[in-house]
Formats: structure tokens, C-alpha cells, sequence
């Protein structure tokens, strides 16, 4: 690899969407990889809500900040201590929020956070995955505690916004991997549409009243419950409608939370939050490389698929405005994709 610049897009100044500074194209160095490094040639992106909050909440006074934590690619150079890939694999991946991003012609990922890309997958399709996909399966199997396999839990789950990224990846799972009868919320026709063909057994309606409508489908109750957004407003109806000993999981930011309405049933509380590993450099990191790679063989067995919905062309300031543009509206189907450069 000769090159030494690469083009990439990014920010200086934490700006609404609709300014034209507010992602901007930029010259940059190309990365050295670390020793556990893979060193990227990145072929497509995919954008994610952290991306416009980061961009939004992470002023770099002025320095250019590279934002993008889904990517897939092939690998031109490797660190030293690199043991999982060669120069050549195709991978995909999600990162780590305290690295620079992957809006970038190249990127530098520790390998303990890539796995191959599904062989079945273009690389726009598997871009879409892999923050989704870790989310989604860190939030249903190590924090709810299901199981992958024989020991398949039966009960009632909702996700809700199962049309969205994580919800509509979490469906699939729960559908595909356990026994649970999986309830989604949408407030859209083409958006139900979506989540049921995902694999949502049943819809309820986010814009209405939710207990009513979950009696309906469950009127035994919830066990499980895992929460995308509107987590805040949503706690009274989940600790409504959850058995006693149930659980949810959240992902999404809010000022406060009032978890005392989940006490007289035991409800437990869980957060689900994808770069933990990474950001804490926990002794486990590796535990991602394994679920990518276990969400790879699923996607190429044709049990899991990609929730790519729409690309937006190239990789560059003014589409990843339309990306975030979007994505800030909540109108989001799936997921936002971007290729090449």
C-alpha cells in the first residue's frame, strides 16, 4: 500500500444538520495500524443515531473529527500482534466510539472487534450489521439472559420501534433463536410492514397507550422487554405489563428514569451499550469478533438478513448530511447505508 492521504469526512464544530459545515469533506492522513490493528480499505458504511448525537454533543474545537461506527472492507495491513486475520480478508465491524471513525478511505480497528463478513453479503449489506447486530444480541443474550440453542426460553418479548436498526435486528433474533412470541411496536403502515417481515408476531401501536394493547396480545403479561427509545415515557407501561421477575433492557438517553415503579415486581434493569468492551478495554473484547462471526454464519445460512433499506451513493460530506438528516427525523427504516468513495 503506497498511499499516504486518503479522503474522509467529518466535523470541526458541532453544528445542525442543515448548515453545510456541519460534515464536512477532508484530506487526512492514512492510519498506522497498533499492534492488534487491521488496517481497512473501507467499501461502505452504514450511519447510526450515535453518529448525529456524538456530532451534535462532541464539539472538536475545531480539530476534524471522523464520525461512522458500522464498516466493512478489506484488510491491506496488519499489526504485529495480529492473530485472527490476513492481508486480504473481507470483514466488517463496528469499532470503538473513542477511535476515530470509519467515514474514512481507511481505518484502523482492533481485530478483536472484526470478523469476516457473511460470504453472501455485498459489502453494503454486511456494513449494515455489525452495531446492530452486536447491540441486539448483547442486549437479548447476556443481559436478558437468553440462550442461543437448545435451552431456547419461551415467554413474551417487546421491542419496541421494530422497524428501527437495533429493533429490527433484535426481532430477528428472537424470532429466529428462541422460543419467545415477540411483540413490536410501529406507529406506520410501512413501517409494520417492515417489522413484520423481520419476524414480529405481533404489532402494537407506539403512538397509543401501550399497556391496553399488550394486554391484548399478552394479556398473561410480558417477560421480557427490550426498550430502543422513549425508555422514560415507556417504564410505567413495561412495569404494567411485565410478570413479576421481569426484565428490561434499554439502549436509548434520557435526563432521568423512574425506576421505582419496577420495584414491587422485581423488575430488573439492564443497559445495553455496544462499546463498552472497547471504551473500557475490557478483558473480553474478543467476545465481539465471536458474535460477528456467529452473526455471519447465521446471515449465510438464512436465518438472520441484512436490514439494509435504502444507500445514499458515495461516501461524502453531502450524503452523510442526508444520512444524519434523516436518521434526526425518526423516520428511519432499517438502515442508511453509504459505498465507496
Amino acid at each position: 500500500m503506497s498511499e499516504t492521504t486518503m479522503r474522509a469526512v467529518g466535523y470541526r464544530r458541532s453544528l445542525p444538520v442543515d448548515d453545510g459545515e456541519s460534515l464536512i469533506d477532508l484530506e487526512l492522513p492514512v492510519p498506522e495500524p497498533g499492534p492488534r490493528d487491521l488496517l481497512v480499505r473501507v467499501a461502505a458504511v452504514a450511519v447510526n443515531p450515535v453518529d448525529y448525537k456524538v456530532r451534535q454533543n462532541n464539539d472538536p474545537g475545531g480539530e476534524p473529527k471522523v464520525l461512522g461506527w458500522d464498516a466493512a472492507g478489506t484488510v491491506v495491513a496488519v499489526g504485529d500482534q495480529v492473530e485472527l486475520f490476513e492481508v486480504g480478508d473481507e470483514v466488517y465491524y463496528a469499532g470503538a466510539i473513542d477511535r476515530p471513525g470509519a467515514n474514512s478511505e481507511f481505518h484502523a480497528v482492533d481485530e478483536r472487534l472484526a470478523a469476516r463478513k457473511p460470504a453472501t453479503l455485498s459489502f453494503t449489506e454486511a456494513a449494515a450489521l455489525p452495531l446492530t447486530s452486536l447491540t441486539a444480541w448483547e442486549g437479548l443474550f447476556e443481559r436478558l439472559g437468553l440462550h442461543d440453542g437448545p435451552l431456547n426460553r419461551t415467554g413474551a418479548l417487546l421491542v419496541t420501534a421494530a422497524a428501527g436498526g437495533v429493533g429490527s435486528i433484535a426481532v430477528q433474533m428472537a424470532r429466529a433463536l428462541t422460543g419467545l412470541t415477540v411483540i413490536g411496536t410501529a406507529s406506520r403502515p410501512e413501517t409494520a410492514d417492515f417489522a413484520r417481515r423481520m419476524g414480529a408476531h405481533h404489532l402494537v401501536d407506539h403512538r397509543e397507550p401501550l399497556a391496553p394493547q399488550l394486554a391484548e396480545i399478552a394479556p398473561n403479561g410480558l417477560d421480557l422487554v427490550f426498550s430502543t427509545t422513549g425508555t422514560d415515557r415507556n417504564l410505567p407501561a413495561y412495569a404494567e405489563t411485565l410478570k413479576p421477575f421481569g426484565r428490561v433492557v434499554a439502549i436509548d438517553d434520557f435526563d432521568s428514569l423512574p425506576i421505582g415503579v419496577l420495584k414491587a415486581k422485581s423488575i430488573s434493569f439492564h443497559w445495553e451499550f455496544m462499546f463498552t468492551r472497547s471504551l473500557f478495554q475490557t478483558p473480553d473484547q474478543a467476545t465481539q469478533h465471536h458474535i460477528l462471526t456467529q452473526v455471519a454464519r447465521l446471515v449465510d445460512a438464512g436465518v438472520l438478513t441484512t436490514t439494509a433499506t435504502r444507500d445514499l451513493g458515495a461516501v461524502n460530506a453531502a450524503n452523510l448530511r442526508e444520512a444524519h438528516r434523516v436518521l434526526e427525523s425518526g423516520a428511519a427504516i432499517g438502515k442508511i447505508t453509504l459505498t465507496g468513495f
